[in-house]
């Protein structure tokens, strides 16, 4: 995993970098090239750049974690916060946002987006790095690890042995 990232001509820290969502041009596109965009890359203080890679091939060859639901890699370098989402009256958004992804810039000032992934998964995913649904289940049989060591039982002690 790499601490910068070279992203056309830019050079980018990775603790810069907030997350990848598609791109999708407007018609009519006011970018006049030839290259094939697929993906933004959106920095902390919301300035984005174009990338000709998918949101999926840049998260897994970056290791960012993928949000399915929202097309959209972030960034586990960064720390963010999850919200329920809840329109404001007379704010109709045009899809049936779940959550909402806070971070800070550098500057200290709140920034934001808007998701469809539950706010249980993404949560689930910054503070863990996998979503819910590859952790095991509460009631899967399997026990919750220990962060300490095992001891051996006394009777696993040699002979002479303080337990």
């Amino acid at each position: 995993m790499t601490d910068t990232f070279t992203i056309g001509k830019r050079l980018i820290r990775r603790n810069q970098l907030a997350f990848v969502e598609p791109y999708v041009p407007t018609d009519p596109s006011p970018i006049q090239t030839s290259r094939s965009f697929q993906a933004r890359v959106v920095l902390l203080n919301r300035d984005s750049i174009l990338i000709e890679d998918s949101v999926t091939d840049f998260a897994v060859a970056n290791r960012f974690l993928l949000l399915p639901e929202d097309q959209t890699a972030i960034n586990p370098a960064i720390r963010f916060g999850v919200e329920l989402f809840t329109p404001a009256d007379g704010f109709r958004p045009s899809k049936p946002f779940c959550s909402r992804l806070r971070w800070r810039d550098l500057d200290g000032n709140d920034q934001s987006k808007l998701l469809l992934t539950s706010p249980e998964v993404v949560l689930e995913m910054i503070t863990d790095g996998a979503p819910l649904a590859d952790a095991p289940s509460a009631g899967s049989g399997q026990p919750a690890k220990s962060r300490r060591g095992k001891r051996p039982s006394r009777s696993k002690l040699p002979a002479g042995q303080p337990a």
